[in-house]
């Protein structure tokens, strides 16, 4: 079963994470011209060139991940398709070379290896072993660390950057055209749909403000690199994430350096993957050593390594930008708690702010692929989209339910552990992105906020992608 998110596959338009159509672009054609008027069918089992000899089957071939990011349609369900870079087995390979090279002195071939944890994935472990979460932040650092890090970190400081960089998107975009929907771009999964099937019309829309994994990205390969006195292209980044969309955009040639030779993430790794090398090494989570996570941006270590931002898991977006709006905008206070009113269903959501009467600032959640096609296709019609922001999550329920979460194991169905796994989210310590922390780091390796290094190192582009004119192609 492909772990991708439903955006990600060639699948019937719903919300569930199923098998899907296999890619048109794995297969092998023999180029000789054939006098037969062969042609290609399609069974079940695969594809087959029949011709007046007969019926052979055709070969699969293996593709890159970039292929898939430069083909018109979308991730097979395959998930031998990623690049071998992306794979636990290519991280373990690594690990063993660089504890090989310090073990015989050849530390000048070592890389510094960084593992960055993701809030969603932490929870999905913690739940599956049954420990807290900060406890099992703790565990996983001495796990990893036994296999060769030499830092692990939160996510925390990426996070609050992420959340001041896309607010103040908001506010500049509002202020500039306030009929304008400002559309979420921490998803993968929905923003490579959206590049692939509806173009620059909608890519326009879409906040440019980098998603938490590749603003990390920046700061461990640039800003850690600077204060540990340690080259960039000599650190190795691995992220642990809830969602395998996560390793595509890891993989996007928009998040390689050309002049610094590296990548901002060079492994994602997702919860399920962790649990599976927990599994082959026939121990779990709680039986490792535990570790402080690292902090190696002030002297002043935070309460808590695991926090949550607002009370929706994937982010805050929506609340956090709607607070911040209504306060910057319009000088109107919000309530700690906003109260989202369900539309059709639950991953559909919206909150409005009134003043003197008049509806002046209207946000909404989308969450899962139906929402998400119905939303685009009224933008593109131009019929009955009034918000102003919308969070997107190409995932049902969001992050915290990512196509790569630990799956239940005791028979448990999906929307129950889903819930369980909000109720620990929401036990968390809540985030205040305006700290201390993230104003030193604007000033003192940004130049400052909306700065042209800001903006070059916190904000990205997207890529409509040119479909292909085959009568296999999918229509969406």
């Amino acid at each position: 079963m492909s772990r991708f998110s439903a955006a990600m596959q060639l699948t019937d338009i719903d919300d569930f994470i199923t098998p899907s159509q296999e890619c048109i672009k794995p297969i092998s054609l023999d180029k000789t011209k054939s006098k037969t008027g062969a042609k290609i069918i399609v069974q079940e089992d695969g594809y087959y060139e029949e011709s007046k000899s007969g019926k052979q089957k055709l070969q699969k071939v293996e593709i890159t991940l970039q292929d898939c990011l430069a083909c018109s349609g979308c991730i097979t369900s395959a998930e031998g398709v990623l690049i071998t870079q992306q794979s636990q087995d290519e991280l373990i390979k690594v690990l063993q070379a660089n504890s090989k090279f310090k073990a015989t002195g050849e530390t000048e071939k070592a890389q510094t290896v960084v593992f960055t944890l993701s809030t969603q994935a932490l929870l999905s472990l913690a739940h599956r072993y049954k420990i807290g979460a900060e406890e099992a932040a703790r565990h996983l650092a001495g796990y990893f660390r036994s296999l060769g890090a030499d830092y692990v970190l939160s996510f925390k400081v990426a996070d609050d950057l992420a959340l001041l960089e896309c607010r103040q998107e908001f506010v500049q975009r509002f202020r500039g055209n306030k009929n304008l929907t400002m559309l979420s771009s921490s998803c993968p999964g929905w923003v490579c749909y959206a590049e692939k099937t509806h173009g620059n019309f909608i890519l326009s829309h879409i906040a440019t403000t980098r998603s938490p994994q590749q603003i990390m990205g920046v700061l461990v390969k640039q800003f850690l690199a600077e204060k540990i006195n340690v080259p960039g292209s000599h650190i190795y980044h691995v992220t642990v994430m809830p969602c395998y969309d996560k390793k595509l955009e890891a993989s996007r040639v928009d998040f390689y350096s050309d002049t610094n030779e590296f990548r901002d993430v060079d492994c994602v790794i997702t919860s399920v993957e962790v649990e599976q090398m927990l599994t082959e090494d026939e121990s779990s989570l709680p039986q490792h050593e535990s570790f402080d996570l690292d902090w190696p941006w002030s002297d002043q270590m935070p309460d808590y390594m695991v926090w949550s931002h607002e009370a929706t898991p994937s982010g805050g977006y929506a609340e956090h930008i709607f607070k911040f709006a209504a306060k910057e905008i319009f000088n109107e206070d919000t309530p700690n708690e906003l109260d989202f009113k369900q539309l059709r269903n639950r991953d559909f959501r919206e909150i409005a702010l009134e003043k003197d009467g008049q509806v002046v600032l209207k946000f909404a959640i989308a969450n899962g692929f139906r929402n998400i096609q119905n939303l685009v296709q009224k933008l593109k019609r131009g019929k009955g989209v009034d918000y102003h922001f919308v969070e997107i999550m190409a995932c049902p329920s969001g992050c915290i339910n990512g196509g790569a979460q630990v799956r239940p194991i005791t028979g448990q169905h999906v929307r129950e552990l889903t819930q369980q796994l909000m109720e620990l989210y929401q036990k968390l310590p809540r985030s205040e992105p305006d700290n201390v922390l993230t104003k030193h780091i604007y000033g003192d390796f940004f130049h400052g906020a909306d700065t042209e290094k800001s903006h070059d190192l916190l904000h990205t582009s997207y890529h409509a992608v040119e479909k292909l004119s085959t009568t296999l192609n999918i229509k969406w």
